[in-house]
């Protein structure tokens, strides 16, 4: 059909069949998924203000940078590729069909002509005995052919890994396959966190973008947050918590989480992401009065006035839970008498007491020693919650991809013809072969296949 007879249809059809568009879709998807990385994604505004300002901000947010995933132009080039890609498939797929379902199992010496792996052989053995020889090598060293008799001539055809012709195709439905997972994850999942103080539980996350609470349908509750340090540093190595499932009242799951081992139940999941100190920490120790060694166990907490027997009173003004190679250790000042002339905010001497070294303070020589017995700081654990019902669809096609890839790129639709016929009063044979992919590979495997048919008619 000439370009002055296609209709508008036509046109765009084919737009739409175009490489061309699919190159450039690519193209810009791939720069505009760097713009999506460089610039986080779905942040409050001030941190966007703080970090770019405030006239960039607004120019990000005309322009749906913050939300980039979700914008329409976005979106729009997603659908232009899933269009284009199924067009193509479409387009081409009828021809690779009637390849594979039809084909030409009679090879004609034009069809010979248009082969780069072609050999001619001849024999003085008769037609019959080579046709069953021929046959029988072609069964054995490549597969079963179709025997065609046609004007005194045999055809033989045999053909192996068809299907791989289809790999590309695979591969077309599995990118489909993951678009669909992924609008499915944006329509009806969400991304949210939550911060859950131990001993106690939520029903209830708080999304990224969003300022209602979306009920989860059951309880998470926080046990026991556990946070290890690195030897020598306040940095942290590993922080666990323990999460109970609950609905109704009753305990439906219990798991200990950790940074990449999350919890999961009804398509929800739990990821271990931050932590932090809630209210101040309760300290227990251990006074004992050097004269007369009277020893009391006091309970304080940070900042609190705790008075001391024969007068004075003590508090703890600064607390680690690692200190130096040491372990917790806790800074306490000492005020000599509480009186009317005391002020809350005056200094005092201090000292610190080692937890794991009980008899440390006894070294100081002060009226009092101080032995920390034990502390107890509550925790929250941040919980980075994720809902994506499309995530198996994104699995299934991110399988199909792989087998799809595999099949395109590393199996190839070989075929192979020969055409038995008689030359003056011997026997000539005509082989031909082709493969659609790894062209080099195959001309190896087709020389040693002449060569051994060749040994194989003369025998």
């Amino acid at each position: 059909m000439s370009a002055k007879n296609r209709s508008f249809v036509d046109h765009i059809w084919e737009f739409f069949c175009s490489l061309k568009l699919a190159i450039i879709t690519l193209i810009l998807l791939a720069v505009t998924s760097i713009i999506g990385t460089v610039i986080q994604q779905g942040k409050p505004a001030q941190e966007y203000i703080q970090e770019y300002g405030e006239s960039t901000y607004k120019l990000f947010l005309a322009l749906d940078f913050v939300d980039m995933y979700h914008s329409w132009w976005f979106l729009t080039l997603l659908n232009v590729f899933a269009i284009n890609l199924i067009c193509c498939s479409i387009k081409r797929l009828p021809r690779i069909l009637k390849l594979v379902r039809e084909p030409n199992r009679v090879a004609e010496d034009g069809l010979y002509r248009t082969l780069s792996n072609f050999e001619e052989i001849v024999t003085s053995a008769s037609l019959q005995d080579v046709s069953r020889k021929a046959q029988e090598y072609v069964t054995k060293n490549f597969g079963k052919p179709d025997v065609t008799e046609q004007d005194g001539k045999v055809y033989l055809f045999a053909q192996k890994t068809a299907w791989a012709r289809f790999g590309v195709y695979v591969t077309h439905i599995s990118i489909l396959i993951i678009f669909v997972g992924a609008i499915m994850g944006n329509v009806w999942g969400y991304k949210a966190y939550v911060n859950v103080v131990e001993g106690t539980s939520t029903d209830e996350v708080w999304p990224r973008s969003g300022k209602e609470p979306i009920k989860l349908g059951f309880e998470v509750r926080c046990d026991r947050f556990a946070v290890e340090y690195y030897p020598g540093s306040t940095r942290p190595k590993e922080f666990t918590s323990d999460l109970v499932v609950l609905e109704n009242g009753q305990e439906i799951l219990k798991k200990t989480i950790e940074v990449n081992d999350p919890l999961s139940y009804k398509g929800i999941t739990f990821y271990q992401s931050s932590y932090g100190q809630m209210g101040d920490a309760q300290f227990i120790f251990k006074v004992t009065e050097r004269e007369t060694g009277t020893t009391k166990e006091v309970r304080a907490r940070r900042g609190e006035m705790i008075s001391l027997p024969g007068g004075g009173g003590f508090r703890v003004v600064d607390f680690t839970e690692q200190f130096q190679n040491f372990g917790a250790a806790a800074r306490i000042e000492v005020v000599p008498e509480l009186d009317h002339d005391h002020k809350p905010g005056e200094k005092h001497a201090s000292f610190v007491v080692l937890k794991a070294f009980p008899e440390f303070d006894s070294r100081r020589g002060g009226k009092y020693i101080f032995s920390l017995q034990d502390f107890k700081q509550k925790y929250y654990t941040g919980l980075q919650v994720a809902k994506d019902p499309g995530v198996w669809v994104v699995w299934l096609g991110c399988f199909l991809m792989v087998v799809g890839s595999m099949s395109a790129f590393f199996l190839s639709h070989r075929r192979v013809w020969l055409t038995i016929q008689p030359v003056d009063d011997k026997t000539g044979i005509k082989v031909g072969a082709s493969a659609h992919r790894n062209q080099p590979a195959f001309e190896i495997y087709f020389d040693e296949f002449k060569k051994n048919l060749k040994t194989e008619l003369s025998e």
